[in-house]
């Protein structure tokens, strides 16, 4: 019997590449919106004037929980006089992500 050698190539076997996940932003909340969010997740997680928060902070860095982060959106919807749908509270991490909700959130409700 003759030994049969396979390779990749003689499969056309052809290698993937790895797909890197990016996060597309479409929209960019106001740089006022942003350090309101700052502002009220420091006072929801009764955080120090010192302590750094960003756009790119995300809650549970803070030491946040699922309650602390609900806290946190009734607290913006409260202040932006927004509601904001379960199923997109889920999807809220950071505080950008937070500012570009409500800057939606608020032309939507404007614009009905």
């Amino acid at each position: 019997m003759a030994a049969v050698s396979v390779t990749a190539a003689s499969l056309g076997f052809q290698p993937r590449m790895p797909i890197q996940s990016t996060k597309i932003n479409y929209s960019q909340a106001k740089p006022e919106t942003v350090d309101k969010v700052c502002e009220i997740v420091r006072k929801q997680l009764a955080l120090t004037p010192e302590s750094e928060v960003t756009p790119d902070t995300k809650f549970t860095a803070l030491g946040a929980d699922s309650l602390d982060t609900v806290e946190i959106v009734m607290g913006l919807e409260e202040e932006f006089d927004i509601t904001v749908e379960e199923e997109n509270s889920d999807n809220i991490t950071t505080v950008q992500e937070a500012a570009d909700l409500i800057e939606k959130l608020v032309q939507k409700k404007a614009a009905a």
